[in-house]
């Protein structure tokens, strides 16, 4: 019999590994019908996460995983994109330099495979862009940006206001970039557990779907 994937988000590893997995590939392409800008909230354990790391396979070209899925029919061209995964799940946020310390672990990874300069006398935001122009430039094709948790960094300090306002800031800035470069940005799926925020975070993208 095969084994269930009790705790594991990670689409490729699921497929190869051949654990049970309940397709839900056909909702990949009602997605792509949807404006470019898609939130998902739903509470922890609702597989927020496998949907991000199954999103990032298909925007990467990986046919072989979706052998035998809905999507494997679906899907004719199989084209590979740029795709940029934020993950903000994986830190204890608990003073000023944790949250810049989390971006610029990411935007590092970024960098060194589109073979940039690592500034980081940079801001964030600056960086942020920046990887995105030389991922389009590179690839001639537009970015797939898939963000995970985007809300932990303000539901660890919610009882810490200072802080909480700090993040606040520095994730308004760093998401305010994808506003100015829609003719760079092929999809954008963000994810989190909460609403209180993203409001005010997001405000600066253009209509924001929340699915």
């Amino acid at each position: 019999m095969k084994a269930i994937p009790y705790g594991i988000s990670d689409f490729p590893r699921i497929r190869r590994e051949d654990y049970y997995y309940v397709d839900k590939t056909r909702y990949i392409e009602l997605m792509e019908r949807q404006p470019p800008y898609l939130f998902l909230i739903r509470p922890r354990r609702f597989g927020k996460s496998l949907l991000v790391s199954t999103l990032e396979s298909y925007f990467l070209g990986k046919k072989e995983l979706f052998k035998g899925l809905a999507l494997d029919k679906l899907e004719t061209e199989w084209k590979a994109y740029p795709v940029l995964h934020l993950d903000l799940n994986a830190q204890n946020y608990v003073n000023e330099k944790a949250l810049r310390e989390e971006l610029d672990k990411h935007l590092v990874i970024w960098e060194r495979a589109y073979g940039m300069t690592i500034d980081k006398s940079l801001s964030p935001e600056t960086r942020f862009y920046n990887v995105i122009r030389t991922a389009y430039k590179q690839t001639g094709e537009r970015v797939v940006v898939l963000v995970d948790e985007y809300d932990k960094p303000l539901l660890s300090t919610i009882d810490n206001e200072t802080l909480h306002e700090v993040y606040r800031g520095t994730l308004k800035a760093f998401f305010s970039v994808l506003k100015s470069m829609d003719d760079y940005i092929r999809f954008v799926f963000i994810t989190g557990v909460s609403k209180f925020s993203h409001v005010s975070i997001f405000s600066d993208l253009n209509n924001p779907k929340d699915i």
